[in-house]
């Protein structure tokens, strides 16, 4: 038991019952933002290094080379948080199947090129030790860390940058719709080496934005791990010296297609995909702390150390401590929730349900493990997207298409009852438009604005729009046949385990309004592959979108279905700048695509200005229909073993901090 915490708990909710937004900090439970700091200057980095007991026995048996022939000359170094760790033990985690990448890519976000610091808002070196961007914004060069190694040994080089743009970017076997982000205006965007540790990449027109593309989660910013799965080969740079030997290119396009059938595949380019996949081929390659070596399509997802990884603490241990990364399957996020209340994770945020954080404080003791809050900065931990890109049926693609029906549904949400129903009431109502904190966000009175119950409004609206007719059960009906007007809201299993249940909500506070709904649950492969293929009507997710300006406004990175909901088909003409896709119809959409152009080639204090007009639009325009953010309901209720050391207080709970990378595991360690 947590006495304090769970009487400071009781108070704060019945005190925000009718508040805006509640101050968690009243809670106990909400800590201050920290993070290790990283160390750049040379004069103040190790000179001698250590490394963990089974590296050292590998060594000692002449498998592996001394540690300090592994690291770079140039490697990342970390001042642990508290104090430095020790080395050992096995992070227990759970993990719902093969639909489940993002769990696994979050772990290894040390592969990223560059990152934040803990506040989310400050680009940092990662795998790049620097970068430079030149005057006009047309150049943005990488500079690598000398002597870095891949996973196997390998020297990870600009060549690996090469092979990726030439052999696999610019191979459409591989890769059908170019990076939004590497384009600027329509003008694809070029990679340069430099030397073995430099490479640069050119545009045609100022491309201001382009290194916090790099350290944000977009399709050049995702790192290996991100970005070479789910259909994405994408990511900048690949493991050349293994993956040549699976491409036509060095060999013959007959020998490649007869290795693919050999290995029960129907072509070269499907055994390609698989060979480079992170998740299911412990052969490749990779940068991250820990390397797969048992596959995501089984019971027990299992990473180990790197040996080569390139990180040391100030002491000169090499990263990380933890031997071992375990994530056990379960077959949905209920389970995840009580396992976790039993004490069997030893840190969890993903699938974490904020509606139990009262029966997580009472068995905190009994579990032995600790309860973290970290209020998200998104505007939308639930979130209601269109999908104005669908064809399917004519009658709903109309209705989607009409700004007045899109207002009237938002009108029709009562956000508190949910707020108290599945965030105890600790998350801030409205529209999806980000936290103050942030730059871009458009101002309070953003937040309210068609966001708040008004169902005599909502029925005004549908009334003059042309859906008065009603069914016996008083239900709008269809202006084409006349039977009952239907929406149908896709939810993934993932993620919010209450997505569903609020969905149900939704559908029942639309009966006044005399709007049909149906929720539908799916698995999260299945989930995406409907977004991709835009036979979705609406689904419920998330809204990420506190970082940038052009990811969660409107649909731009077909690759990437979490940017594609409200059209994955506009995003694919967005990206290939109109040679594919379709182009979106309404003049609204087309100035928010128009905008998002030229935000690229804009500074910084004008692409500020930028994302605050794009907010605007998403609002008033009702893009999107925000529910409730701001919460810890979104991979900011965390549960963390009692004993693993050096874990912030609070991390940068939001999509491009990458939670929990955010907080640095490779520096905690079990006391």
């Amino acid at each position: 038991m947590r006495p304090i915490a769970i009487v400071a708990l009781a108070v704060l909710l019945a005190s925000t019952a009718a508040a805006q937004q509640p101050d968690l900090s009243q809670s106990g439970l909400v800590g201050q933002l920290e993070n290790p700091t990283l160390v750049t200057d040379a004069a103040q980095w190790p000179k001698q290094f250590q490394e963990a007991p089974d590296m050292a026995a590998l060594v000692k048996a002449g498998k592996l080379p001394a540690v300090a022939e592994r690291l770079p000359s140039e490697p990342m170094v970390l001042k642990p948080l508290r104090s430095v760790g020790k080395y050992g033990g096995t992070w227990r985690r759970g993990f719902l199947g093969p639909g489940d990448s993002e769990n696994g890519n979050r772990l290894r976000s040390a592969d990223k090129l560059l990152f934040w610091d803990v506040t989310g808002t400050k680009i940092m070196p990662n795998v790049a030790k620097g970068w430079e961007q030149t005057p006009d914004g047309k150049r943005t060069t990488i500079f690598l860390r000398k002597g870095m190694k891949w996973s196997d040994g390998a020297p990870f080089t600009a060549d690996d940058f090469v092979f990726w743009y030439e052999d696999m970017y610019q191979n459409k076997d591989l890769i059908k719709a170019p990076a939004a982000e590497f384009s600027v205006k329509g003008k694809p965007g070029r990679l340069v080496k430099v030397d073995e540790t430099t490479v640069a990449f050119e545009f045609d027109e100022p491309h201001f934005l382009f290194p916090s593309q790099l350290a944000g989660d977009t399709t050049v910013g995702g790192g290996q791990s991100r970005l070479q799965s789910e259909e994405r080969e994408l990511g900048l740079y690949a493991p050349a010296h293994y993956l040549k030997k699976f491409l036509p290119k060095y060999s013959s396009v007959e020998a490649m297609n007869a290795q693919a059938k050999a290995a029960g595949f129907d072509n070269w380019a499907q055994h390609f995909k698989i060979k480079s996949d992170w998740r299911l081929n412990p052969d490749v390659p990779t940068l991250s702390a820990w390397r797969m070596v048992q596959p995501i399509n089984g019971q027990t997802w299992l990473l180990e150390r790197n040996p080569y990884f390139w990180t040391v603490d100030t002491a000169g241990n090499q990263l990380p401590y933890i031997d071992k990364v375990q994530l056990t399957l379960a077959e949905n996020p209920e389970v995840i929730n009580l396992r976790a209340i039993a004490g069997e994770y030893d840190y969890m945020e993903r699938f974490i349900d904020l509606a139990k954080l009262p029966v997580f404080l009472e068995n905190a003791k009994r579990g032995k493990y600790k309860v973290h809050l970290d209020p998200g900065f998104n505007g939308a931990d639930s979130e209601l997207k269109f999908n104005f890109a669908y064809k399917a049926d004519p009658e709903i693609q109309k209705w989607f298409a009409n700004r007045d029906f899109r207002r009237a549904l938002a009108l029709g949400i009562d956000r508190e009852q949910i707020n108290q129903a599945f965030f105890l009431g600790l998350a801030v109502n409205g529209t999806p438009i980000p936290s103050d904190v942030i730059p871009q966000s458009p101002g309070k009175e953003w937040r309210d604005k068609w966001a708040v119950l008004d169902v005599a409004k909502a029925n005004a609206l549908l009334d003059s729009i042309g859906l008065k007719k009603k069914d016996a059960e008083g239900f709008r009906v269809r202006s084409d046949n006349g039977e009952r007007l239907r929406i149908q809201i896709d939810v993934v299993q993932s993620l919010s385990p209450t997505w569903p249940q609020q969905t149900e909500m939704i559908v029942q506070q639309w009966r006044a309004i005399g709007i049909a709904g149906d929720m539908r649950l799916f698995e999260r492969s299945l989930f995406y592959t409907r977004v991709r293929n835009d036979q979705n009507q609406m689904v419920l997710f998330s809204n990420n979108g506190s970082e940038s300006l052009y990811l969660y406004t409107v649909p731009v990175m077909p690759v990437d279905p979490q940017s594609s909901f409200q059209g994955a088909a506009y995003a694919q003409w967005y990206a290939s700048n109109g040679a594919s896709g379709t182009a979106p119809t309404d003049p609204a959409l087309l100035k928010g695509f128009d905008l998002l152009r030229g935000a690229a080639g804009q500074t910084e204090e004008q692409r500020t200005e930028t994302a605050k007009e794009l907010w605007r639009m998403l609002v008033d325009e009702v893009w999107s229909i925000g529910l409730v953010g701001q919460s810890p309901a979104y991979m900011g209720t965390r549960v963390v073993n009692e004993k693993l050391e050096n874990v912030p207080a609070r991390t940068c709970t939001s999509q491009h901090c990458r939670t929990p990378w955010s907080g640095h595991p490779e520096q905690w360690f079990y006391k």
